[in-house]
């Protein structure tokens, strides 16, 4: 089942039980802490199987019309279970129901690390399409690929 989750200190233990455990894309500890602390303001899903966490999604406004999936992790044991989609189909019911019509998201660029191409494919798989490349938006090694969605 997909929570809505108001606590914040629950947002963060979530946060960090997920994101420690996905150290393959949270590797960096100044990144991973900072989504820890900025989900606690952020709409904040939780992916729960009873009181088992399997996964959390969060949304931030990055514009009156856009709203971003800022980050998302899903426990590899729930990895192509469906829990990764149903958490997104969450967020756009969500974010539709807010006035938004933009989704974006921002990941590695296709082509750099097997892992982050895995990210990509799940984005596309869900609809969103590919918008921009900022190569150097946050290093030469990780270049930024956003993707945008329309919320019709």
């Amino acid at each position: 089942m997909i929570y809505e989750i108001k606590d914040s200190n629950e947002k963060k233990d979530i946060a960090r039980t997920v994101l420690e455990a996905l150290d393959e894309w949270f590797e960096v500890e100044e990144s991973r802490e900072g989504y820890i602390r900025d989900c606690a303001d952020w709409t904040f899903l939780a992916a729960k199987d009873n009181d088992n966490v399997m996964g959390f999604l969060c949304l931030k406004e990055t514009g009156n019309a856009t709203v971003e999936l800022a980050v998302m992790g899903v426990l590899k044991e729930y990895h192509r279970t469906g829990v990764g989609r149903q958490l997104v189909e969450k967020a756009k019911e969500l974010a539709k129901a807010a006035g938004y019509e933009f989704m974006q998201v921002k990941t590695v660029k296709m082509g750099m690390y097997e892992d982050y191409d895995k990210t990509n494919l799940f984005y596309i798989g869900c609809g969103f399409k590919e918008l921009e490349v900022f190569p150097l938006l946050w290093d030469e090694a990780n270049p930024c690929q956003i993707y945008v969605m329309y919320l019709n």
